[in-house]
């Protein structure tokens, strides 16, 4: 199997959805969530695409693509997910229910005397952390910021432009979410994670359900249901949130949530490929272009949900995610472009090679991807460090990925 691209279906997908599984992404529930974040006066409904023409090259029915770097003016979908949990953190401390409240509420002078001085704390790639320090500086609040060993100085710099004590560790993401904790222990900040363990786990579901009002407004743009969503996985937050969702509203006949990993970082990859089906972490520095892909060590809360309801899962070198950046971003005519970053383009990548590569035509068919299939995918970001957009999609970085995949796989 190549190291470009590999798939595992994943053999202890339940065969049907249990309520008490998706209550938490109740209908009600994610107009919740919703309601609260269109009270910022900069929310906006982020546009869905129909890419006709790539469908039709790919033989597929539909490709559809929501495009998140359009969220709030940050250039990511993350913000969804940090606007809300700090909100319910807020409405926690004020004793007042989340529904009571509105983002310009929070900002007034009498209900910040009643807050205090609160500083929160989160450990990120960038997309999530800036969200957390746009949301704390909007709301006159501190916010602490620390990013694992590689990240981006551009991402750094677009996070401490909001006002953030930020900085980059010597170690990777798992650990600086570790080092997070402890800070927030010793300091009493309030830690804004999307990722759960024993003992914290309100916060990460409130994340997950704010990244879930996404599926919500997708759902209001789409014609029809998708037959296959290909999400990106990382720590599981972002596609438990996306898939809880959807299986709420389709219970008896659920789209196929297909995971999409970097190779470097592939926990649900390994853990569907286990044979025990336990999940699987990985360490070291993870060294991926996708950085907010980056995360060796699952959110247990998600893992719990995606290993009963994910279909499969998809493992990819960098190669496949700079070809999706060259795809979204020079598209079929008739087509719209979208702009994607490292993160955002892996599932558009893995998409076009199971579609086009003889060579994966078993893996293909293993995804039940055929002429029906009506794909959904989420670019999570834009070009979130411009510099490194341009010299993968203008100066042609990661160039040799077909001669790769067939050279690997002998044909």
């Amino acid at each position: 199997m190549s190291d470009v691209l590999k798939t595992e279906k994943n053999r202890r997908q339940w065969s049907h959805v249990d309520s008490s599984d998706v209550q938490e992404f109740s209908e009600a529930k994610i107009d919740t969530v919703l309601s609260f974040q269109r009270t910022h006066d900069r929310y906006a409904e982020t546009p869905l695409r129909s890419l006709d023409a790539l469908a039709g090259e790919l033989g597929v029915s539909k490709v559809y693509v929501k495009d998140e770097s359009y969220r709030f003016g940050l250039n990511a979908f993350k913000v969804m997910g940090g606007i809300y949990a700090i909100a319910n953190c807020l409405a926690e401390k004020l004793k007042l229910p989340i529904e009571d409240l509105s983002f310009e509420m929070l900002k007034d002078k009498k209900v910040k005397e009643q807050l205090g001085d609160l500083t929160f704390i989160s450990a990120t790639d960038g997309n999530h952390g800036r969200g957390i320090a746009w949301v704390a500086h909007e709301l006159g609040l501190k916010s602490v910021i620390r990013m694992p060993k590689g990240s981006s100085l551009k991402r750094l710099e677009a996070i401490q432009a909001e006002g953030a004590d930020v900085e980059i560790s010597d170690v990777n993401y798992d650990e600086t979410v570790r080092i997070c904790d402890q800070m927030a222990r010793e300091n009493g900040y309030l830690m804004i994670q999307d990722t759960s363990w024993p003992g914290y786990e309100k916060i990460p579901l409130w994340i997950m359900q704010g990244y879930a009002a996404i599926a919500m407004e997708i759902l209001d743009q789409l014609p029809e249901p998708p037959t296959h969503i290909l999400l990106q996985a990382g720590v599981g937050s972002y596609a438990g949130g996306i898939a809880g969702y959807f299986l709420h509203k389709y219970p008896e006949a659920p789209p196929k949530i297909i995971l999409v990993e970097p190779n470097q970082a592939d926990c649900y990859f390994k853990s569907f490929e286990n044979e025990d089906g336990a999940m699987q972490s990985v360490g070291g520095e993870m060294a991926t272009i996708m950085a907010g892909l980056a995360c060796g060590e699952p959110n247990q809360a998600a893992y719990e949900f995606l290993c009963k309801y994910a279909y499969g899962a998809i493992s990819c070198s960098d190669e496949v995610t700079a070809l999706g950046m060259r795809i979204y971003g020079n598209p079929m005519k008739g087509d719209a472009q979208v702009i994607s970053g490292e993160s955002g383009a892996v599932t558009m990548g893995a998409l076009y090679l199971l579609c086009s590569e003889a060579a994966l035509v078993s893996s293909k068919k293993e995804l039940a991807i055929d002429r029906s299939s009506r794909v959904l995918l989420i670019s999570t970001e834009g070009d979130t460090d411009a510099e490194s957009y341009r010299n993968i999609v203008w100066k042609g970085e990661y160039p040799n990925l077909l001669g790769k995949l067939r050279d690997e796989l002998n044909v």
